[in-house]
This record gives structure tokens, C-alpha cells and sequence, in this order.
């Protein structure tokens, strides 16, 4: 590489790049001051984000190098340094010549439980070195785990690692991270804690033992959506691993160990015991994750098409969808069941790296969403609003009834949230709700936008504003990205109820026949009922 060679800082030659990343490219390097290797960090430059958006990221990877040289532990990769290059920053950290726990289970290969076991305990240690720092890591994965010939584990790149409690910085990627390791407090927007660290510990020792992380999809979105909606799938190589395994990955943080309780059932595990129940570690059972009344998340996708580079087919393991059913004659509200849901509205695969394999659960699942996306004709007459050509349906779940056009259909697979999409399969509508939401759906749609302008280069925005919808406060979130083969445009409209609530009401289809779409966002929001 051109850089190969070059001196940084006056001190820092650099001479191998061992590694490339979204944020940005980490060498080997001589430090020709005291004589001895260094691994060095360089972030990459942002092209779509602005001078201010710029200058607080580097501001932010400054102090998360602080943060991180707080952390004095054998377990944790030793900060040396902060220095400037050309205007940016770069970390100097120390140099481990070793493989990857990512490096190791390429190609989905595993290591024995009581291997995991024993990574996991140097993981848990530099953890806990982390935490009694004050300091959160929040990008805890497999290329992460440093794997030393002597059988050390290093806990490495502290890159988006925060000082917990101190200001976040974080107009350029508070959720900046990996989304297969994400926690499910974080993909929602809301402040992470030392669980959410464990979380992404639970989720690496999943793919250390099965092969695969524990909620991989066919996009990133549907990969954000199962973390924090569906059921973990059992694992089945994790042996004595799996009651920690299940209770590190509890949807609810206060439902997961602690560091020391986790520390107790690696150990447990190391030496050939079995570790403690699922309650002894803070899972309660199968019905904590299934829950969702308290799990506010639906990531709802767009249209299935395979011109839309955002969700190919929806893969069989997703969960069934809501039942939907017309209005009865007398409007009655019947069975009434709240799913939390976030409206995350960019299609946020249309970076075509962000494609995933989707895990193999088998045919049952799509077979039951068959039976139970249903639609039946409305038996009486539907709202004054409700233009020629359209129906009116109620989610019996979210409370809601809504206008559809008539030849639209509801898309399987798409668990909890209310998807329809029209016959070409390129147009769709979510209908979503928030619960408990925030002080305003401007919020929510501010923090979802940071994570995608740092992450997916081929989303704009074209407005963001607050507004006013059914006397409530509300805001209104309008934007374009590419599929493979076209561009699209969306549009969300979030606005808080009276219960504290949040409902969002999306709409994403292709932008040159945008004018032909558009009208059914209108009329879904005219007839929107709650």
C-alpha cells in the first residue's frame, strides 16, 4: 500500500497493514523512539459526513482512546498512544502477533465448548478490568479476541469503547459497531450498560461453539429486527455453555448475569462441570425472550424483491406475521396484544456487503405464517376516509386499523410488524409502535439516521422536521438509498399517543414511481386509527 513505509507522528513507522475495517485500517508498526513493534490504528476518512460531523468523531475517538488506556489489564491490549496524522487521529496500541477468534471459526467452524470456555474467561476477565474502569468496550466480537501462542486472550480495539456516564459524542455513529454483536438496548437507541458488553460476550461464545452468530439474517436489517424480537435459536454444541449462553443473551438487561456470575460458570465449564441453570445466571426461560410487550423493536423491511438489494426473500426463520383482520360491524376492539416496535425505516443492506446467509431452521416456520397471514373481506362499511379501492384492516396486537389498497397483500415473515406490499413486490407500508416511547418520535428517528449516514453511504436525507399528527407531537423523516438495480425513497411518520406510546406509519417503494405511491402513505395516514 502507498502508506506502507511512511512516518506518522514523527515516530511511527508504519510497515504491515494487518487489518481494514468500516471505521478504519490498524498496522503493525516500529516505533523508532523506544525500538520495539506497535500496532497502529488510522481512521479512515468519512466523504458523507460534514466538517462539524468530522471534527466530533475525531474528538470522540481522542477520548475513546483515553478511556481505554484507563484499562491496565493482561487480558486487555495495552493503549500506548494518541497522535495526529495529516488531522486525524490515530491510536497507538500494543502489538499481539496472534490470530483472531474470528480468524479461527472463518468458514464456520467451532472450537469445543470447554475451548470457548477458557476464551471466555480471559474475555470476561478484560471485562471486568473494562467495567471497574468505568469504561464500556461496546464492540465485543470475534476479530476482537486476540488468541496468543502462549494461550493468552486479548481483548482488543477499544475503538468506539465510551467512559461510562461521560458525554457521548455521538452525532457521527452512536451505533457505530458490529450488528451481529449489537445488544438489544443499543439497537433500540437506548443507553448501554455493562450488560449490553456481555450480551455481545454471549453472542460471540454462540458463534464460538455453533458455528454462526446467534441471530445472522439475510440483511442487516432482518438481523437487527431478530436480536431484538425473536427467540434464540438452542444451540447445540454448546454443552455445559448453554444455560450461560441463553442467559447472556436475555432480551432484558437486567435478566443477564453478571460479570462475576458468568466468571463463575466459565469456570464451572473450564474444569469439565456444568455450569448453573438458566435462573442461576439471570434467564428465566423461553418466555423471557418471547416478551415483546416490554422489547420496543420492529425493523421493518422493504418490498421482498430481488431487485431490492435490501432483503432478497425473507428467509423461513423469521417468525410468522401478525394476524390481520377487517373491522366487524360494530368496530369492536377484540384481543388486543401490544408489540413493541421501532420503526427502523432505511434499508439499511442495500450495501450489498451487508448480505448474510440466513440460519437453517427449516420449512415449519414459513408454513405457519401461511396459515396465519389472513385477510378476510370486511363485513360492513368501512370509514368516510377511505378512498375507492382500498380496505380497511385491524392489528388486533397494536390496536390499530388502517387503510390498504385492496390488491395489497400482508408479507410473511414479517414478525410483529404490520408489512403490506403491493403486487410488484418494490412497494410496501409498516405500520409500527414504540412503547414505551421517548419525549418525542424526532428522537428515535435522530438516533436510527446516525447509525445509517456512518454505516450505509448510498442513504440522503431529504427532510427530517417535527410536526404535529392528530393534535399529538409527532415528526416526519423522509429519504432516498439504492437497491441493485434502482433507487428508492421512504418516507416515516412517528407521533406519540396519549399512553405513552409511539406508533410509525413507513412507507418505501421505487423513487421513479414515487408520485404513484406516495398517495397510498397519504391515505394510510388519513385513515390511521388507534
Amino acid at each position: 500500500m502507498s502508506d506502507e513505509g511512511r512516518l506518522v507522528a514523527g515516530r511511527y513507522r508504519l510497515v504491515e497493514c494487518i487489518g481494514r475495517g468500516g471505521m478504519g485500517t490498524v498496522w503493525r508498526a516500529e516505533d523508532e523512539v523506544l525500538a520495539r513493534q506497535v500496532a497502529l490504528k488510522q481512521l479512515h476518512t468519512q466523504p458523507h459526513l460534514s466538517d462539524n460531523e468530522v471534527a466530533t468523531l475525531y474528538e470522540r475517538t481522542r477520548r475513546e482512546a483515553r478511556s481505554a488506556a484507563r484499562v491496565v489489564h493482561p487480558n486487555v491490549v495495552v493503549v500506548h498512544d494518541v497522535v495526529e496524522d495529516d488531522g486525524r487521529p490515530c491510536i497507538v496500541m500494543e502489538y499481539v502477533p496472534a490470530p483472531t477468534l474470528g480468524d479461527v471459526l472463518k468458514g464456520a467452524h467451532t472450537v469445543s465448548p470447554e475451548e470457548a470456555a477458557r476464551i471466555g474467561l480471559g474475555m470476561v476477565a478484560a471485562v471486568r478490568a473494562a467495567h471497574a474502569a468505568g469504561v464500556l468496550h461496546r464492540d465485543i466480537k470475534p476479530g476482537n479476541v486476540l488468541l496468543g501462542a502462549d494461550g493468552r486472550v486479548v481483548l482488543t480495539d477499544f475503538g468506539i469503547a465510551r467512559t461510562a456516564g461521560t458525554s457521548t459524542l455521538t452525532q457521527t455513529g452512536e451505533m457505530v459497531g458490529s450488528i451481529d454483536f449489537m445488544a438489544p438496548e443499543r439497537i433500540r437507541g437506548r443507553q448501554p450498560g455493562p450488560s449490553s458488553d456481555l450480551w455481545s460476550l454471549g453472542a460471540t461464545l454462540y458463534q464460538a461453539v455453533e458455528g454462526r452468530p446467534p441471530y445472522r439474517r439475510e440483511t442487516a436489517m432482518e438481523t437487527a429486527y431478530a436480536i431484538v424480537v425473536d427467540p434464540l435459536e438452542p444451540t447445540r454444541q454448546a454443552g455445559p455453555l448453554e444455560p450461560l449462553i441463553d442467559g447472556l443473551l436475555s432480551k432484558n438487561p437486567e435478566d443477564r448475569p453478571t460479570a462475576e456470575q458468568t466468571e463463575q460458570a466459565l469456570r464451572a465449564a473450564c474444569s469439565g462441570g456444568s455450569t448453573p441453570t438458566q435462573s442461576a445466571v439471570g434467564h428465566d426461560g423461553p418466555d423471557d425472550n418471547a416478551d415483546t410487550a416490554r422489547t420496543p423493536a420492529a425493523l421493518p423491511t422493504p418490498p421482498v424483491t430481488d431487485d431490492n438489494a435490501d432483503t432478497a426473500r425473507t428467509p423461513a426463520a423469521l417468525p410468522t406475521p401478525p394476524v390481520m383482520t377487517e373491522r366487524d360491524g360494530r368496530g369492536r376492539k377484540r384481543g388486543r396484544r401490544v408489540l413493541g416496535v421501532v420503526v427502523l425505516a432505511l434499508a439499511v443492506a442495500a450495501a450489498a456487503g451487508m448480505l448474510y446467509v440466513s440460519s437453517q431452521r427449516g420449512g415449519a416456520d414459513a408454513a405457519d405464517g401461511q396459515k396465519t397471514s389472513t385477510t378476510t373481506p370486511t363485513p360492513s362499511a368501512t370509514p368516510s376516509r377511505v378512498p375507492d379501492g382500498y380496505r380497511v384492516v385491524r392489528d388486533q396486537r397494536l390496536g390499530v386499523s388502517f387503510p390498504i389498497p385492496a390488491d395489497w397483500k400482508p408479507k410473511t415473515g414479517s414478525a410483529g410488524a404490520v408489512t403490506y406490499t403491493d403486487p410488484s413486490g418494490l412497494a410496501g407500508i409498516t405500520i409500527g409502535m414504540v412503547d414505551p416511547a421517548g419525549s418525542h418520535p424526532i428522537e428515535h428517528f435522530t438516533d436510527i439516521e446516525t447509525n445509517t449516514k456512518a454505516n450505509y453511504a448510498t442513504y440522503r436525507r431529504l427532510r427530517m422536521q417535527k410536526t404535529t399528527f392528530k393534535d399529538k407531537p409527532a415528526a416526519v423523516w423522509e429519504f432516498t438509498f439504492h437497491g441493485r438495480a434502482r433507487a428508492f425513497r421512504a418516507i416515516d411518520l412517528g407521533y406519540g399517543t396519549a399512553g405513552g406510546r409511539e406508533y410509525d406509519i413507513y412507507l418505501s417503494a421505487p423513487e421513479a414511481q414515487w408520485d404513484t405511491y406516495r398517495p397510498v402513505f397519504d391515505a394510510v395516514q388519513n385513515g390511521f386509527t388507534d
